[in-house]
């Protein structure tokens, strides 16, 4: 056989075994748990880090303040700087729609150390304590929820006993690069964090979504969060670690009416969005960039070059092992679409979508070796240990 028979036939095999063997990744009916109302609703405390988001609160800001909770709940935003008016348009927004209270604060700037979104988290954080609640709910300023967001993400938590109950908030999908790379951003990243493996306990496989998590204050402080997760860029999966080290119990799922406003119309925007975040993934690790860029094109390249040289070549072992694996590939991400409500004739189309990725994974890798690092907001990060500039 030839070194190309090899190669698809390799392919082959590695999407069978992410398709029996990788928790079941593709499946998207991980959904809230069952739960039931308890006896006493728990005081809760929201808090919003925000940063120049004066474009998206007018959408998302109002649903925090109708939230329809049967306890004590208030809402704690947090203006981190910027120049958009933020904090005063939070402010608005509140007198003219009533609901929870809300108190606007600012933090100052962050210290050497910390990124700015959670030096916002923590100023929130710290504020909400004085008001003595159970469990803290963190959320982004661009994050719409459902009137009973809060009220059953608080009785899934307490049914379970999950110290974090954390929902992926459905992402915008309306452009064409956004019908292209979001479904599959949220695809590639249950291939990485399976939810179901995410809900068991004793699972080492840990993570959250930033978006949208429920946290228990007692068990944030038993885990040092923000603290011991100050230099994350992907803070919602250090924090999911960070309770899963501490004993805690994480749960992670799918929204089903937890939305995000913020709109990515361009190509250059969902490419800010992955390279901001994709090589400190990687933990800044040539041999992991290098594993991964060569993961990458096995699973999602390969097969659609076996398909095309198979064809030219004629080997119809090449052409066989090539379609099997981009059938496999193909049949994994219909449930995707399903679940974001788009055509299903893109699913063939996720090898180019996974070459995007692969190129933004690798100007991430050279973003941060030209010392411009990751970002939040217009602050950059050239390295965990430097203080955050003003970009």
């Amino acid at each position: 056989m030839s070194a190309i028979v090899w190669i698809a036939v390799a392919s082959l095999v590695a999407w069978c075994w992410l398709l029996l063997c990788q928790g079941f990744f593709w499946r998207t009916d991980v959904r809230l748990p069952p739960r039931r109302s308890p006896g006493a609703w728990p005081p809760v405390c929201v808090v919003v880090p925000a940063r120049d988001e004066a474009a998206v609160l007018p959408a998302s800001l109002p649903s925090l303040l109708a939230q329809d909770y049967p306890g004590r709940a208030e809402i704690v935003l947090v203006d981190d700087g910027g120049t958009d008016g933020t904090g005063e348009l939070a402010r608005e927004l509140s007198r003219r729609h009533g609901g929870l209270p809300l108190t606007v604060d600012s933090p100052g700037e962050p210290p050497a150390g910390w990124t700015g979104k959670l030096w916002a988290v923590r100023h929130g954080i710290g504020l909400a304590r004085a008001r003595d609640p159970e469990y803290l709910l963190l959320t982004d300023a661009d994050i719409a929820h459902a009137p009973d967001s809060l009220r059953e993400l608080v009785a899934a938590a307490r049914t379970g006993g999950f110290d974090v109950v954390s929902q992926m908030a459905r992402l915008r999908v309306e452009s064409l690069w956004e019908r292209l790379v979001v479904p599959a951003f949220v695809y590639f990243f249950a291939q990485l964090y399976p939810f179901r493996r995410i809900g068991r306990r004793g699972s080492r496989t840990a993570a959250a979504a930033g978006g949208c998590v429920l946290l228990r204050a007692d068990t944030a402080v038993r885990a040092g969060i923000p603290d011991a997760i100050r230099h994350a860029v992907i803070d919602d999966v250090a924090l999911a670690r960070a309770v899963r080290r501490a004993g805690g119990h994480v749960w992670l799922g799918l929204a089903e009416r937890v939305d995000s406003v913020r709109p990515y119309p361009r190509l250059h925007d969902l490419w800010r969005m992955v390279s901001r975040s994709a090589y400190a993934q990687l933990r800044h690790s040539p041999p992991l960039l290098l594993g991964t860029v060569a993961g990458l094109a096995l699973v999602y390249l390969v097969p659609p070059a076996a398909v095309v040289t198979g064809a030219v070549a004629g080997s119809t072992a090449t052409w066989v092992a090539g379609a099997l694996a981009w059938a496999v590939m193909t049949g994994t991400y219909l449930p995707m679409l399903r679940y974001y409500r788009q055509p299903l004739w893109l699913a063939p189309l996720l090898p180019f979508t996974a070459f995007l990725y692969l190129l933004m994974t690798v100007d991430s890798a050279v973003q941060h070796y030209r010392g411009r690092g990751a970002a939040w907001k217009g602050r950059t990060y050239a390295r965990p240990d430097v203080r955050p500039e003003e970009g």
